[in-house]
């Protein structure tokens, strides 16, 4: 095991950093990029947002505004709905046998509300502001039977009162049985999204882009208005979610007493669309964190092309090898885990009580804490920011794996002489 457990040394954790500070919920001015050096003077400064209560603003759309640092970005989304329960909270995360003088905090972006939508949520502010623009009265969208991304779509679609379509990638042998109740599939039939499944061959031979298409022009016949989400709600505009979210993270980290300076940000990689926007924002903003990015499917150079894809969209300029170190975590391969990997996990959440996914934050983790082991020396003293992608539904999908690791149960020994004492209701 790549570290053991030792539970009485986590037991201290300092305050999370306050939970009311909303990016949408602080007044955002346009300004040009020649204002992003007095931005990133005022972050050292005293110069702080107030934070603010939540209020009434769920479920609404409004008119868009992006930092100051990434106003030269093109095109520039108009509006963005408010979907997520934001900021999301970060706080230190007691892991044992870190290199030394080096800490691990945690962005909780597992608790963006949204039943358990992880980083999906912040992608679906603005793809589905535009979706609503447009006029569209359904989404179509696509991934894995397992999708953390097509289960946040569908919720965030009944939400705003459309329908969804997800196409959903499984293996051949079940491609014609009904898909169950498993994890994500059970809050998306929950809530009427239309299944359409598609063996792992012809998800291959087609392509995610080609498919999507079949339905549109199918449901477009039916006299439908469909709006397409690429796989991970990935693309440029998507991108706009983390760029905002290290919007989020800066003014965090200025309303904090004991300010924190982050030397690097930590994050599973699975469609490239949030590490997209992470690296971007923090390269452009205040933070200029070294993005480390652990990708749990295809393969690093794939990844790269994908991010300089999204960054050119936005016509950012820059390059993404500079903005961003990406690292193989895919191990056996997407969604498949090894035990040690699984132990990993459970092990982190007896340690931590944090409970991550074993699809993706669960290898990054696993990843990161390998690297630690094998290199002590590139992470010692420093501050490490590591983003929870949430995916918790995925860990039901394991079940079968996760059992013999969690035997810690037994028959309470009562002895009949106890004398009866009722407590709070009769519960039978």
């Amino acid at each position: 095991m790549l570290w053991s457990a030792n539970l009485s040394s986590i037991r201290s954790s300092l305050p999370p950093f306050n939970h009311f500070v909303s990016v949408f919920r602080q007044p955002k001015i346009y300004c040009s990029h020649s204002h992003a050096h007095a931005h990133a003077h005022a972050m050292e400064t005293n110069d702080t947002p107030k934070a603010k209560p939540l209020s009434f603003d769920f479920l609404s759309k409004k008119p868009y505004s992006p930092p100051c640092w990434a106003s030269h970005l093109k095109p520039i989304p108009s509006h963005v709905f408010s979907l997520g329960h934001l900021p999301t909270p970060i706080h230190k995360w007691n892991l044992p046998n870190l290199p030394q003088n080096t800490e691990v905090w945690l962005k909780r972006d597992d608790l963006s509300g949204m039943q358990l939508s992880g980083n999906k949520v912040r992608k679906l502010e603005f793809l589905m502001a535009e979706a609503v623009e447009q006029g569209a009265d359904c989404i179509i969208t696509i991934g894995g039977i397992q999708s953390n991304h097509c289960r946040a779509t569908a919720v965030a679609a009944k939400y705003l009162n459309l329908d969804s379509y997800l196409i959903l990638r499984t293996s051949k042998l079940l491609v014609d049985e009904d898909p169950g109740l498993t994890g994500n599939l059970l809050v998306e039939r929950f809530v009427g999204a239309h299944i359409q499944l598609i063996s792992k061959e012809e998800y291959a031979k087609i392509g995610s882009a080609a498919l999507t298409n079949v339905l549109k022009e199918k449901l477009l016949k039916e006299g439908r208005r469909p709006y397409v989400i690429p796989v991970g709600g990935s693309n440029s505009l998507g991108t706009w979610g983390y760029i905002e979210a290290m919007r989020e993270i800066e003014q965090q980290l200025q309303i904090r007493t004991n300010r924190v300076k982050f030397d690097d940000i930590v994050v599973a990689c699975g469609s490239g669309g949030t590490i997209a926007g992470l690296s971007l924002g923090s390269w452009l903003g205040a933070l200029k964190a070294k993005v480390h990015a652990f990708c749990v499917c295809d393969d690093p150079d794939y990844f790269y092309d994908f991010v300089q894809g999204l960054i050119d969209g936005l016509q950012a300029g820059v390059n993404a090898h500079d903005i961003v170190s990406i690292l193989n975590a895919k191990g056996l391969g997407y969604a498949i885990n090894t035990s040690e990997e699984l132990k990993f996990v459970k092990e982190i959440a007896t340690a931590t009580g944090v409970v991550l996914d074993p699809v993706y934050s669960g290898k990054a983790a696993y990843g990161m804490m390998k690297d630690m082991a094998e290199n002590p020396k590139k992470w010692e003293g420093r501050k490490i920011l590591f983003i929870h992608t949430g995916g918790l539904l995925g860990l039901f999908d394991k079940v079968d794996q996760m059992a013999p690791l969690v035997g810690n149960w037994q028959r309470m020994d009562v002895n009949e002489s106890v004398p009866r004492e009722d407590g709070i209701g009769k519960m039978f």
